[in-house]
């Protein structure tokens, strides 16, 4: 099948959200073939690929496939294509809320218009309430001392739970939630950190913080801050057929009505305006200095045993630990002209990746986000997910196989990657 045969097919299963580019029906047709089928005469180079979409609706599957093409002043245009996506079916978003809230806790930052007050200078969190921690100090940073830049490194490499619920706490559920809403972002809600045992009310209050300077000398205090919007899903969903609670068996569906929530065309939307902000209004973007927008998309390229301070063991922390398309599974290499600037999730069976994808050496570029429900048994909170035997090898499958079809895409200009190579390296 041509090339051009798959990119109807990807458009025939649902229309395009970005209005950058129209996306036409190839001339001389006139119906869409089944992409389902289509996938799985991937063939054995892709045995988990055609296995999922030979009976794809268990998995929820949704995917976002953008082509990047290039006019002569190297001004990008977009083309998307979708599977399956459904702003309105929700699934759990993971850690994938890390990357908005990094870049709108970069956009504060910038707002407070501060002499001396930087993403390196030091953030001290304090606490108000008996069960709310501090964090005077991060053995893994240079200094010593904890600061929203090395946060958002540790957010990047390696999905960092405690880092992202300290950018939380400075930011709080009203600024997150109203800022994403002015973006345009309308089916994101940000009210929970992550892998604590907090109540919603709890969720809502948050740490005083202070900002030091280099030798510890007072430069910004916030004081303790509430919400008092509860913020709460709408139409309140509900996932699985049963769930685990308090290791008790729950023969119904778990309520998600005060989980966090980011729709898969959010979270490609986020990426989409880190990397191409001029294709968005200016209120739609997020407004970050220069510096600190590539400071984002140096950590988001950045694997983990390239990192000091922190440092990761290349053994539980491997180059494709948090890259799961093209690189998903066991561990291995990501070869150095491959660029893959993404946030991954996964969590209550769903495993997410949203991904700028980059090869220097063959002048490549494209967007991919998918996310998979793998959880065979349709019970949350039991453990018992097909993470690696089904989502992730799905996943490098997916990437892999678009990739192989970007590389034989003909281009009317080849992209200039130096701004690229300029923030990552050779």
């Amino acid at each position: 099948m041509k090339f051009r045969d798959f990119l109807l097919l990807l458009l025939c299963s649902g229309s395009s959200m970005l209005a950058i580019a129209d996306c036409p029906l190839p001339a001389g047709t006139d119906k869409c073939e089944s992409m389902d089928e289509w996938l799985i005469e991937a063939g054995s180079r892709y045995p988990t690929l055609t296995t999922v979409m030979a009976n794809p609706e268990p998995y929820r599957l949704q995917i976002l496939y953008t082509q990047i093409d290039r006019e002569a002043d190297n001004q990008p245009v977009l083309r998307e294509y979708q599977y399956g996506v459904d702003e309105n079916r929700y699934f759990y978003p993971a850690s994938t809320v890390k990357l908005p809230i990094s870049l709108l806790a970069l956009e504060w930052l910038a707002e407070q218009d501060i002499e001396g007050l930087t993403s390196g200078s030091g953030m001290l969190t304090d606490a108000a309430e008996p069960f709310q921690t501090v964090a005077h100090s991060d053995p893994s940073a240079e200094s010593g001392i904890p600061s929203i830049a090395h946060y958002i490194k540790k957010i990047l490499l390696v999905s960092d739970n405690d880092a992202s619920n300290r950018l939380y706490e400075l930011l709080g559920q009203d600024y997150i939630n109203q800022k994403l809403a002015d973006k345009g972002l309308q089916n994101t809600l940000i009210n929970h950190r992550l892998s604590t045992r907090m109540s919603e009310e709890e969720n809502r209050q948050y740490n005083p913080i202070r900002f030091v300077g280099a030798e510890g000398e007072p430069i910004l205090s916030l004081p303790a801050r509430y919400s008092e919007t509860r913020y709460i899903n709408a139409g309140r969903p509900k996932l699985g057929s049963a769930h685990i609670a308090s290791g008790e068996r729950v023969e119904a569906p778990m309520d998600f009505t005060t989980k966090n929530r980011l729709s898969l065309g959010d979270l490609d939307g986020v990426l989409k305006r880190l990397v191409f902000p001029q294709l968005f209004a200016e209120q739609e973007r997020f407004n970050l200095r220069p510096e600190d927008r590539a400071l984002v998309l140096r950590y988001m390229s950045m694997l983990p045993p390239d990192s000091d301070s922190p440092t990761y063991d290349p053994e539980e922390y491997p180059q494709n630990y948090a890259k799961f398309l093209m690189y998903g599974g066991e561990p291995r290499e990501v070869p150095g002209n491959i660029k893959i600037f993404n946030k991954t999730g996964w969590a209550y069976g769903h495993v997410i990746d949203s991904a700028y994808i980059v090869d220097t050496r063959n002048q490549v570029e494209f967007f991919l986000s998918a996310v998979i429900y793998a959880n065979e048994n349709d019970t949350l909170n039991d453990d018992q997910y097909q993470i690696d035997e089904v989502a992730k090898p799905f996943l490098r499958e997916l990437g892999s196989f678009i990739y192989e079809n970007e590389l034989k895409r003909n281009r009317p200009s080849k992209p200039d990657l130096s701004a690229i190579r300029k923030i990552t390296g050779p």
